[in-house]
């Protein structure tokens, strides 16, 4: 009987309180023992535990472990994350697919020890994944109408007008950029760690070799602005 591979992994658990993080009813304690657990039957070797302690309501407020594990995702080789419940990762619905799919997205695997199938055939989560999609693909068309439409506004209006340089965004491959730098700022990455994450997955920005903090934070400003066009065109 040919003997299954052993996985190398990262483990995350995340707690609300310290109160609770000492709990081992409730707590980073139990969290660990279901992880360990799954981990031993399923021949998968932990190589780095990340823990959260959270304060506050927000799901990703003040979480540095889990920013640091996204980060040693695209930097350590290690694909997979063990956690002990998919609420342990963030206790908002729409948060959890919006993290499992930027994982899926970028070939890494996130394996809840008491959830191993991810409620992936529940028809809510079928219908936010469908959703989302959705959302992400209409994002990405109304930068460009809108951008388009503007320049044709401008010229329409000024004899004379000259096209200035086209903003980022409006060549290939540059609006799934912006989505990208939208979805680790949802994370809670800092634009630092943004800048550092897009280089380690080889998007370059338009001009020189590296990202810079306030290049993202005019992407980030500007994709705002659009949104909220959206929304009252809507």
């Amino acid at each position: 009987m040919e003997t299954k591979p052993i996985m190398r992994a990262f483990a995350y658990a995340r707690v609300s309180s310290k109160g609770q993080a000492a709990d081992d009813r409730d707590g980073i304690v139990r969290q660990e023992k279901a992880i360990k657990d799954y981990a031993a039957k399923n021949r998968v070797r932990i190589v780095r535990w990340f823990r959260d302690s959270v304060a506050g309501t927000k799901d990703l407020e003040n979480r540095p472990a889990l920013q640091e594990l996204m980060s040693a995702l695209h930097s350590n080789g290690t694909r997979i994350v063990l956690i002990e419940k998919l609420d342990r990762l963030a206790r908002d619905l729409m948060i959890q697919e919006s993290i499992i799919a930027d994982m899926r997205r970028n070939g890494f695997e996130i394996i809840s020890a008491t959830e191993p199938d991810l409620c992936s055939d529940d028809p809510t989560r079928v219908l936010l994944r469908q959703m989302m999609g959705a959302f992400a693909e209409y994002e990405r068309k109304m930068i460009v109408q809108k951008l388009r439409g503007a320049r044709q506004r401008a010229k329409a209006s000024r004899p004379g007008y000259r096209e200035g340089r086209k903003p980022f965004g409006d060549r290939p491959g540059e609006a799934e950029t912006i989505t990208r730098i939208l979805e680790l700022r949802a994370q809670g990455c800092t634009l630092t760690k943004v800048a550092d994450l897009l280089s380690q997955e080889g998007r370059k920005p338009r001009a020189g070799v590296r990202w810079y903090e306030k290049q993202i934070a005019r992407i980030i400003e500007r994709a705002g602005r659009l949104r909220q066009t959206v929304k009252a065109v809507l």
